[in-house]
């Protein structure tokens, strides 16, 4: 096992928390691109300078911690949702960074860290980790839009002259994450560390219906083209009709709603929303859309509306390395005897993305309660020390 510094470690988890610190709880609001979040990148930037290793931001905001030579590839990212929790990917890039550090101090192995920009999709779907995997294109992503307006490529352009080019991740041999569980398995469970077997799958776009605005108290209801009522039947809809194609395991959110002009006596006449759904299985995602489209194209024309589709923006489900996953599970088993599981991940991560480069593992700790995506996102301290441990142990037997 690699000489980590639990002290050390946690005591640079609680200082990255003081960018962006809520007041409320241990909560953060660091979302990409805000000051914030490229503060947090610097401050990062200089501990891994300390670390020795080298500092540098690809073109889009990654940062990448370098050690010399061929290296293992650790890390998660930085960046939070608008009420986000402290440990959210911030984890996943502290622990990697402890171990880089012990493993420098130890003579090896070389250990190279990374916190990707945008994985919480302020722009898409893990906007940095898949332009450097080539999901998307640098040009394709620079025409993305956040629910504001802002536009991907102005808002990356806030790093100036720190960027650099993109890491050629040839020189990277895998690629292991470590992250919060952000469900309630291991938590009501008793256990002390997940496994990961496999990523879930995600589709996600933005849609909208087009209708009339007019006056509330004088447009009768059956001569409304209202918006919203289109909205709610198209929801309704896509209960019924996923009823015989989903299994329990799949999900589906309707998230974000802008309802034009948002007043309480306009019947309103546009409705833009979010549209997104995650599976394990990649025919099923597609039949879903099949569904999403028909059913939406059927509630358009019944009620004499425009209908507009955004761009399809998504991920392929994802099996981990059996060699990386079995070096992981070793340690869980050396680390927390009988207190492990594998499991996989309904949450989606940069690992799916950089499956498409090298192998990649993911190692979960439990979140209290289930929760994340909120400031009260929390884990135990013994919990997140097990964890390190267990990376600890896994890339010491990897060398």
């Amino acid at each position: 096992m690699l000489p980590v510094d639990p002290a050390r470690f946690l005591d640079d988890l609680n200082d990255l928390r003081r960018f962006g610190a809520s007041g409320v709880g241990k909560g953060v609001s660091r979302p990409a691109f805000t000051e914030p979040d490229i503060a947090a990148r610097d401050w990062l930037a200089s501990r891994m300078a300390e670390a020795g290793l080298t500092p540098h931001f690809d073109p889009v905001g990654s940062l990448f911690g370098l050690a010399e030579g061929r290296s293992l590839l650790m890390g998660s990212h930085s960046d939070s949702q608008p009420e986000g929790g402290w440990l959210d990917g911030a984890l996943g890039v502290i622990a990697a960074l402890e171990v880089a550090r012990a493993a420098r101090e130890a003579g090896g192995p070389p250990v190279s860290v990374v916190s990707f920009e945008d994985e919480e999709g302020r722009f898409g779907v893990t906007t940095g980790s898949s332009v450097w995997a080539g999901n998307q294109t640098l040009e394709g992503a620079d025409a993305l839009v956040d629910p504001a307006g802002h536009r991907f490529a102005d808002m990356r352009a806030a790093f100036g002259d720190r960027r650099g080019d993109f890491v050629d991740p040839t020189r990277f041999s895998g690629f292991v994450e470590m992250h919060i569980e952000q469900g309630p398995v291991l938590d009501s469970t008793g256990g002390t560390l997940g496994v990961v077997e496999a990523i879930v799958g995600i589709r996600d776009m933005h849609m909208s219906f087009g209708g009339q605005q007019n006056h509330a108290g004088t447009t009768p209801m059956a001569l409304r083209k209202d918006a919203f009522q289109a909205l709610a039947a198209f929801n309704g809809l896509l209960q019924e009709r996923f009823a015989n194609v989903v299994a329990p395991s799949t999900v589906w959110t309707i998230g974000h709603v802008a309802l034009h002009p948002n007043a309480a006596s306009i019947v309103p006449g546009r409705v833009r929303f979010s549209m997104q759904w995650r599976d394990g299985d990649t025919d099923r995602l597609a039949r879903m859309e099949e569904i999403i489209r028909r059913t939406a194209e059927e509630v358009a024309a019944a009620r004499g509306m425009t209908l507009d589709f955004g761009p399809m923006l998504g991920l392929d489900p994802v099996t981990m390395d059996a060699g990386l996953r079995g070096a992981l599970e070793r340690a869980a088993e050396a680390e927390a005897p009988g207190a492990w599981r594998v499991m996989p991940s309904g949450a989606l991560h940069d690992s799916t993305n950089v499956a498409r480069l090298m192998p990649v593992a993911m190692l979960f700790v439990p979140s209290i309660g289930g929760i994340s995506h909120d400031f009260a996102e929390d884990t135990a301290e013994a919990d997140l020390v097990s964890g390190l441990n267990c990376l600890a142990r896994a890339v010491a037997a990897l060398d």
